[in-house]
């Protein structure tokens, strides 16, 4: 297993600031030696990966969904293994992986799992893990707060919902997936890499991080007690049997709207409309435990 490991600590997520005291003792038990730094702003962490990489094993990450987005590109370039400690607020990449959000299991599974290869998503240059989306999902960001994230943590997200649903505006969008084409008005579109999204739904009930696939979906302009019906069907991947959600699924999308619409990556606003998808099979290898 890897020995020498090149550790970031999101602070600023919503477990960031507790003591990783037994989450060394675990790594150090197995041998590794460990170098923290500093995790600086997002905007620079790829950029600290690919420069401190070399002489490394392992890239570790400390933080939430968010905090790994803005990792992905510096892990790419290195192509080191990641291992993951959950310390946000959704974590929808370990539940997918089934990496514990105990840290001291967490960190278990770094020292003695094995490597799993899973698929990134690719949008306009940026890499994604989880899922890519625009329309209600863009507004939901806006309003959950770091200080709603921290207060009322996986919950905070209902009241965001609610929230991004009365800002967000119908909008035309035409969707372009392995060459099959459709036009509609949509009240949010996402693309799936991964299996969970958004604190634990799921983007499609047969949906995989390993599949070299793509899974679509569209929601339709709907009232609000119909929206707030939908989210138990999201919670198991079953919205897609619904008449006002529509579904693709393949490797190469375009998306295009007017006017241009923002898009969220894995909780994190990074692109714009129009916008072209593809899927990396097997681009990143994660330490997941050996039962995952």
């Amino acid at each position: 297993m890897p020995s020498r490991a090149l550790m970031f600590i999101n602070a600023n997520s919503r477990s960031g600031r507790q003591d990783l005291a037994a989450v060394r003792g675990v790594l150090s038990a197995a041998g590794m030696v460990v170098t923290v730094r500093d995790c600086p702003n997002a905007e620079y962490l790829s950029a600290e990966i690919t420069a401190r990489a070399p002489g490394h094993d392992l890239v570790i990450i400390g933080g939430g969904d968010g905090t790994l987005n803005a990792a992905l590109e510096g892990l790419v370039a290195c192509g080191l293994p990641l291992g993951l400690l959950p310390l946000g607020t959704a974590n929808d990449l370990a539940r997918t992986l089934g990496i514990p959000t105990d840290l001291t299991a967490a960190a278990q599974a770094i020292a003695g799992g094995r490597v799993a290869r899973i698929d990134l998503g690719w949008v306009n240059g940026k890499h994604f893990v989880n899922v890519a989306s625009l329309g209600l999902s863009v507004q939901i960001t806006h309003a959950l707060t770091g200080g709603l994230k921290r207060r009322w943590g996986r919950l905070g997200y209902g009241w965001a919902a609610i929230t991004g649903w009365r800002r967000t505006q119908p909008f035309p969008v035409r969707i372009r997936c392995d060459g099959k084409q459709a036009s509609l008005w949509a009240l949010q579109v996402a693309v799936g890499n991964g299996r969970h999204f958004g604190g634990g739904m799921v983007v499609a009930e047969n949906a995989s991080i390993d599949d070299a696939q793509l899974d679509v979906f569209a929601l339709e302009p709907v009232g609000l007690w119909t929206y707030l019906a939908l989210l138990p069907r999201l919670r198991k991947g079953r919205h897609g049997a619904l008449d006002h959600v529509r579904t693709w699924r393949g490797s190469e999308i375009l998306i295009q709207t007017v006017p241009p619409l923002p898009i969220n990556t894995d909780g994190e606003i990074t692109a714009m409309t129009p916008a072209r998808f593809r899927v990396r099979p097997k681009a990143l290898g994660v330490l997941v435990p050996k039962e995952s």
